[in-house]
């Protein structure tokens, strides 16, 4: 679906705006559509008007955290969405009212020696703020009606009609990009098919196993086979997941509750004799990072580790394995830079040479955002596309 964006200043520049938005205001709880207030942006700031907006299981697990720093609510999730430019604030150069853009969790100010160098997608300036709220001031930009403060999520919060970010977590797209296809853009297809063509590099003929086949999994066997990979193995316990993996290159899969007295790791080495080139853990569990290493191939093989450790499980490699030539690295968002990278896979995608339509299980109202939860849960949904003007 494309939009068409209209250039015009809105009369709601540097007012504040009421608008709905979906609130979590416990941890667990199904979210309620209230009616807000939205500041304007400050200085260095946007304001976006959500256009549709998508579910992640990183939304749900904070949605579900009940200690610890990262359970701050009443809280506004949400963080893969598309949007237009309503307002800008002070100092803001790169956006103009009208500009179709996509919010993303990762910081990228393209000044610092970090966002400068092609070692690595951090950000020196502002990849280490931990506040719920915006990163400059860490003060929130909504308020319920009756006053009270809600914060923001990854400095995104795209579960609402209007949202505030700061500009280096905002990219420009081509207004003629198909909207639901930008929501994916800004967090886990990203994250998938970056990990598989700059963090690991797979090349022409490799070998790839994927543990996890969700979306972000699946989203690694899409870059693996735009690599030109040989055999891409999916390891998963739904079993369901095998023929979905087909559509992204999966050509084999592994059900570890099916393989008997063989541990996992066994099962991969016969089937990529002697062990994959790449191991790609999209979970967040130690155990089955472990049994990522312990699968690939001794001498070149590389294990990515994609998932979040959810449980405070260390990670425990033995040194001889690392003696042995194998080695392992972390992933963050793909090793993409969000300003530079994000337009370049748009512009694959028009070109035809990646998949994003079989990503979108499931198309939602606003009104219906509960049940996107619901799917995702219970494993029926890859992406659910939730419209706010539905």
């Amino acid at each position: 679906m494309v939009m068409e964006i209209s250039r015009s200043t809105p009369e709601t520049a540097g007012n504040v705006i009421r608008c709905k938005a979906a609130i979590c205001r416990n941890p667990g709880e199904p979210l309620t559509i209230e009616e807000i207030e939205v500041d304007p942006p400050k200085a260095w700031e946007v304001r976006i008007k959500i256009i549709c907006t998508s579910l992640c299981h990183t939304d749900v697990t904070f949605w579900k955290l009940n200690a610890g720093p990262g359970a701050v609510f009443p809280r506004i999730f949400g963080h893969e969405a598309v949007g237009v430019v309503e307002s800008v604030g002070e100092h803001v150069e790169e956006f103009v009212e009208g500009d179709m853009v996509v919010p993303v969790f990762l910081p990228n100010c393209g000044e610092c020696r970090d966002c400068e160098s092609e070692k690595s997608n951090a950000c020196s300036v502002f990849g280490q703020k931990r506040s719920p709220d915006m990163p400059r001031d860490e003060t929130s930009r909504f308020k319920d009606m009756n006053g009270e403060v809600l914060h923001h999520f990854l400095w995104v919060s795209s579960f609402t009609e209007y949202t505030v970010v700061d500009v280096t977590h905002a990219v420009k797209i081509n207004p003629d990009f198909p909207v639901d296809k930008a929501c994916l853009l800004s967090c886990g297809v990203s994250t998938g098919v970056g990990a598989a063509w700059k963090v690991a590099a797979v090349e022409e003929g490799s070998t790839v196993a994927i543990f996890g086949l969700g979306a972000v999994g699946l989203a690694v066997a899409e870059g693996a086979r735009l690599r030109g990979a040989l055999k891409i193995i999916g390891i998963d316990l739904n079993s369901e997941k095998f023929e979905i993996g087909k559509q992204f290159g999966v050509t084999d899969f592994v059900n570890p509750a099916t393989c008997g007295e063989k541990q996992v790791n066994e099962v991969i080495k016969e089937l990529t004799n002697g062990g994959a080139d790449y191991c790609f853990e999209c979970i967040g569990m130690a155990s089955v990072m472990q049994e990522a290493i312990r699968s690939s191939r001794e001498g070149w093989g590389k294990t990515v580790i994609l998932g979040v450790e959810r449980f405070g499980s260390q990670l425990t490699v033995s040194p001889h394995e690392l003696l042995r030539g194998k080695t392992v690295a972390g992933s963050f968002f793909g090793g993409l830079k969000p300003k530079s990278d994000i337009p370049l896979l748009a512009q694959k995608y028009l070109d035809k040479e990646l998949s994003l339509d079989e990503f979108i299980t499931n198309e939602l109202s606003f009104q219906e955002i509960n049940k996107a939860f619901e799917l995702l849960e219970e494993g029926k949904s890859l992406r659910c596309i939730i419209w706010m003007d539905r």
